[in-house]
């Protein structure tokens, strides 16, 4: 006989005292206190989403929910303890029961639990990016693919085309002609280190970042009994920035919501921006037709900007047709000046009159770090660390390494420094290390026999390396890559006397570099364009002696050549690409080479596909949001280059979005 028996939660109804009215807009407190179900809550930039989320979470306290039976996932870890702390500031009670974090994190907590369900144990290793190339060398090892004739893609690249196939539901046959057409021909070999990889996994016990959300979701479809225990728990779900989500993210908020269906997902679909990287718009665009009940929420009051930029980021956005409706307006009063749009000559004086404005809002009062110049690549911030170098402008950057102390323009800059000093031994080992088969041992053991030739220490250059380079060491793997060495340091030197630097530079990357990058990084493009903006900043010198003593000179941190970082000014001004600038703010903005072909990017145009140029439309509007008081956009009207001569450039298409009394053009003229 089976007795029934009660237990009783301790109750948390109105513990926290909090006047939600008060204390919110009316946008705000509409989707805070939202009733059960489906909620999608478009919560515009500078909205206070953040804040939305967190009185949710305490608003459900408030009702009675216990912390068990919340789950709040977000994107960073950041994001999670920021908003998990501000929950406990606003509520007096314990929440160290409710499950906040990333999907990964949530991920791992639930296999930490269950792996033994797919064949793993519960005491399995996550694998770092280090060591998921480690064992992805050696899978690539023990399938013994014949690369001697052809470069097969490095581990770097392989962990980017598995990551993709896994987060974006593609077949890898399709991702290879979408994205990577290049390895087409190795479509059978990438496919059985695919499986071979994952075989791997298993034995060693080891899991990747995505396997946390891969083999969770198999896991919870495999498996309805799990399924349904977490269901029962989870009774009310929250997500942030809900237009990041892949397929598989997607898939698993499916899962663990059940039928109940309380979920509650918040995000600006306006600032959906990684499609490169397997984030699918189509789930927030969507998300009233998946469920069908759903009720949509608009926080459209912006606290971050005054209203010139605001009526300039609400026009922007009108030209895309997959959106949701939506205007923000501007809780502050209005600004001192509209928006400037400043065409300028080329790229050197863009930077001319971003650098001179800087120091000019500098003595008006406005911080240093108060200020951001963005861009849509990160090579297009060359020009500006020249300039910033020159007038002692401390600059930090956020989209990558100082452009001159990138590894791809190191080894450009190797094959320079080699035929000029041909006993820089740093420079040759650099140099032989790119070519496929040759480790540190063998160049080392090249290196010897090279400085073991008279051309070593002569002070004229050979007029044919190949023809010396032919006679070392180099094992039969690597004889056509050698080969093709030579015959790229033959181009360097022209009937004795050294080649223009650009045209130095542009032998190089034809002839080895263009190869490995495409072999060794996934943003290969993107490292080629840095080629060819270094090309044309060598462009406007006749001597490789001086290009290279300037290369010096600008690879060393803010002029020192010691390459200290210690010490540094803390007030600096930010250099940031957009994608890594969403989520900040700053008084000031630049967004900078607003033309078409450089922002909106040359590879979209050329795609003359609608979905991308308007997800270059939402970058555009991402970087002008940034701005809480002033925003220049500037462009330059011509581009020089080293093999086409000047360009003249297209202002961006979209500025012609931009109604013209929004902005206020500068003419900016010589002194």
């Amino acid at each position: 006989m089976a007795r029934e028996y009660t237990l009783e939660r301790r109750t948390t109804k109105g513990a926290s005292g909090i006047d939600y009215a008060e204390e919110l807009n009316a946008q705000q407190l509409a989707a805070v206190t939202a009733p059960p179900g489906p909620s999608l809550v478009i919560a515009g930039a500078g909205s206070g989403k953040t804040r939305t989320l967190t009185y949710r979470v305490a608003y459900l306290l408030d009702k009675g929910i216990e912390p068990r039976n919340i789950l709040l996932l977000t994107f960073t870890n950041k994001a999670s303890k920021e908003m998990l702390d501000r929950v406990r500031s606003l509520v007096p009670f314990d929440i160290s029961e409710m499950w906040g974090g990333t999907f990964h994190s949530v991920g791992n907590r639930i296999l930490r639990r269950h792996a033994d369900e797919i064949g793993f144990t519960k005491s399995f290793s996550i694998m770092d990016r280090d060591d998921q190339k480690s064992l992805m060398n050696s899978v690539v090892a023990g399938c013994e693919i014949d690369t001697t004739v052809r470069r097969f893609p490095k581990a770097d690249v392989l962990i980017s085309i598995f990551s993709l196939v896994e987060n974006t539901g593609v077949t890898l046959e399709d991702l290879l002609i979408a994205r990577y057409p290049y390895f087409e021909e190795w479509g059978e070999e990438i496919a059985r280190v695919e499986q071979c990889y994952r075989k791997k996994k298993r034995e060693i016990n080891s899991m990747d970042f995505d396997d946390l959300l891969i083999l969770t979701l198999r896991l919870l479809q495999k498996n309805e009994e799990l399924r349904r225990l977490y269901q029962r728990r989870f009774q009310y779900v929250l997500v942030d920035e809900f237009q990041d989500t892949n397929y598989v993210q997607s898939e698993l908020v499916d899962l663990l919501i059940g039928e109940h269906q309380s979920l509650m997902v918040v995000g600006d679909d306006a600032q959906s921006i990684y499609s490169w990287r397997g984030a699918d718009m189509e789930n927030i665009l969507g998300f009233p037709e998946r469920y069908p009940d759903t009720k949509v929420y608009r926080i459209e009051k912006n606290y971050r900007s005054v209203p010139e930029i605001l009526d300039l980021s609400n026009a922007a956005m009108k030209a895309n047709r997959f959106r949701f409706e939506k205007e923000l307006v501007a809780a502050r009063s209005g600004g001192s000046m509209m928006p400037a749009l400043v065409p300028l000559e080329d790229p050197e004086t863009q930077a001319q009159f971003v650098a001179q404005r800087i120091l000019e809002l500098r003595d008006e009062g406005v911080e240093l770090e108060e200020m951001a110049v963005l861009y849509r690549a990160h090579h297009q911030s060359m020009s500006l660390q020249f300039e910033f170098q020159n007038r002692n402008i401390p600059f930090q950057i956020t989209s990558g390494l100082r452009f001159f102390e990138q590894a791809h323009i190191k080894d450009v800059a190797a094959f320079l420094r080699f035929v000029t000093n041909r006993r820089d031994e740093v420079s040759f080992k650099r140099m032989a290390c790119l070519l496929p088969g040759i480790g540190g041992k063998s160049a080392d053991k090249l290196w010897r026999a090279w400085a073991s030739t008279v051309y070593a220490t002569s002070e004229n250059p050979p007029e044919r390396f190949s023809e010396i380079l032919a006679d070392l060491p180099v094992s039969k793997k690597s004889t056509i890559h050698w080969e093709q060495l030579g015959h790229t340091l033959d181009e360097l030197v022209v009937e004795g006397e050294f080649a223009r630097p650009a045209d130095m530079i542009f032998s190089v990357l034809e002839g080895v570099c263009d190869e490995h990058m495409r072999e060794t990084f996934d943003n290969y493009e993107n490292r080629r364009s840095d080629i060819e903006e270094l090309m044309r900043y060598a462009d406007r010198f006749e001597d490789i002696h001086e290009c290279l003593a300037q290369l010096s000179l600008m690879s060393a941190v803010d002029g020192d050549p010691s390459g200290s970082k210690t010490e540094r000014d803390p007030e600096q001004v930010t250099l940031s690409s957009v994608h890594q600038a969403k989520g900040l703010e700053w008084k000031v903005v630049f967004v900078i080479s607003l033309t078409d072909g450089m922002f909106p990017n040359g590879r979209v145009l050329d795609a003359d596909d609608e979905q991308m140029l308007e997800e270059e439309r939402r970058l555009f509007y991402v970087a002008i949001t940034r701005a809480k008081d002033e925003l220049y956009l500037t462009y330059p009207q011509i581009n020089p280059r080293s093999y086409t001569g000047d360009v003249i450039q297209r202002p961006s298409r979209f500025l012609d979005d931009c109604p013209q009394e929004l902005m206020e053009e500068w003419r900016v003229g010589g002194s």
